[in-house]
């Protein structure tokens, strides 16, 4: 039958009328796989030509559109022991609302009267304050006494200095008198003694000359003597002068002194008081910290420190909050390769994880259960995974996204580019080669004109 041997059977048995032989040698079998092959060709050849849309995908998850209407934990700035925890987990809490209540742990904080204790130390010290100020008042009325006594006394003196020197004068003119005195008795003697000798005058009118002359000279001493003591006294009357600016000078340096040191203490005093109001503060701040508050409306989450009595540090985290208006954004990171395509209003398509979606990247019109939205942010650092986040915000013009979609839920997505033939795709795919750059509309960039 396999025709394997010298001996043909076909030529000696006719096999015309076996079943066998019509599917065998039967030529249209052959003919209609033929013009199946043709057609496939030719469809997939019309195919290559047909229009597909150059995506850039994702992977990302769902978050929000501004910061603070994201998951955040509440933390205490103070390090404290737990005392009473006023909610539970899934409670809702409006913005102010108590959480729970902590107590101190430090022991320069646990007076319960500190802040009292502190206002008295600052009032005590407001009351130095106006103590040191009446103080210097006191030293400037007391340097303004001084001044004044000061000038009386130099007046005085002066007045003595100038009473000294009239006298001086006096005393000098007096002084010359006396000279004068003396020449014209001594004169009167020489002449009465010639006389005398030539017998014109007696002895008698001689010994009255010599007494007379004596008497000059005894007023001439005397006058000489007070002018000696008229001009100590001028010499005392200038040293008084000295004196008393010497002493009045430094008693108002010493009031002044006195007023500088109570002016020193006064503001050291203010100082203190302003530190003690600054701790008063703190403390009135610290006490309303025992309460820790919800900073907004939302859920409670989870409670990552419990019980009662547990103590923790600063900073650490207490328990998580969820807000409850947020507006929903995703999420997703595009590889470097991929950033400059990217562009703020870029149309994407979303697949949230647990909505059934059918999804043909190529034909985005023929796909099912994914959602429109637009570029809002693209970082321009690099993130810890290696690619550029991407924040995607929902389309108004495109259907809304589902309502039980939750913070954190995972999202496929895939930014719609150029439209270009499948077999460009193709080759372009097997060459390793990036999408088509281009600029989004409203976007070209002009030529400059030469």
């Amino acid at each position: 039958m396999l025709n394997i041997s010298n001996n043909q059977v076909n030529k000696k048995v006719t096999l015309e009328g076996y079943t066998a032989h019509g599917r065998a040698f039967e030529s249209r079998y052959y003919k209609i796989f033929d013009k199946f092959l043709m057609v496939f060709a030719l469809v997939a050849f019309l195919i290559l030509f047909l229009p597909w849309t150059q995506n850039v995908t994702g992977n990302g998850f769902v978050t929000t559109l501004t910061p603070d209407q994201r998951p955040q934990t509440i933390q205490s700035p103070i390090p404290g022991r737990i005392e009473k925890w006023f909610v539970r987990e899934g409670d809702f809490v409006k913005k102010g609302d108590t959480i729970l209540f902590i107590s101190e742990i430090k022991n320069e904080y646990q007076d319960p009267r500190l802040v009292e204790r502190t206002n008295q130390q600052k009032d005590a010290k407001s009351r130095s304050v106006v103590s040191y100020q009446e103080k210097i008042k006191a030293l400037e009325n007391q340097v303004s006494a001084l001044n004044s006594e000061r000038q009386l006394k130099l007046s005085q003196a002066e007045n003595k200095l100038k009473q000294a020197k009239f006298k001086v004068k006096s005393d000098s003119i007096d002084f010359e008198a006396a000279q004068t005195n003396l020449q014209i008795a001594q004169r009167q003697y020489d002449r009465t003694s010639t006389l005398q000798a030539e017998g014109l005058k007696s002895m008698a009118d001689v010994e009255a000359k010599r007494l007379k002359l004596q008497e000059t000279q005894a007023k001439l001493i005397s006058q000489e003597n007070k002018l000696l003591a008229s001009k100590n006294e001028v010499l005392n009357a200038r040293l008084e002068t000295s004196r008393v600016t010497a002493e009045y000078a430094d008693k108002i340096a010493k009031s002044r002194s006195d007023r500088f040191t109570a002016e020193s203490s006064q503001f050291e005093a203010e100082a203190q008081v302003t530190k003690l109001e600054n701790q008063s503060t703190n403390y009135e701040m610290r006490n309303a910290m025992y309460y820790v508050t919800a900073p907004q409306n939302g859920y409670i989450n989870k409670a990552i420190i419990g019980g009662l009595g547990e103590t923790f540090k600063e900073g650490e985290k207490l328990v998580g909050i969820m807000p409850s208006n947020y507006d929903l954004a995703v999420e997703t990171f595009v590889s470097p390769i991929d950033l400059p395509l990217m562009h703020l209003g870029e149309h994407v398509r979303i697949q949230f994880d647990g909505w059934p979606a059918i999804f043909f990247s190529g034909w985005p019109n023929a796909s099912f259960g994914t959602y429109g939205g637009k570029v809002v942010a693209i970082e321009t650092f690099i993130s810890d995974n290696g690619k550029f986040r991407i924040l995607i915000a929902p389309d108004v013009e495109d259907n809304p996204w589902p309502e039980n979609i939750r913070v954190g839920s995972g999202a496929y997505t895939i930014a719609l580019l150029e439209d270009v033939p499948i077999w460009y795709e193709i080759w372009r795919q097997l060459n390793g080669f990036p999408p088509n750059y281009y600029t989004p509309d409203g976007k070209e960039k002009t030529k400059k004109e030469k």
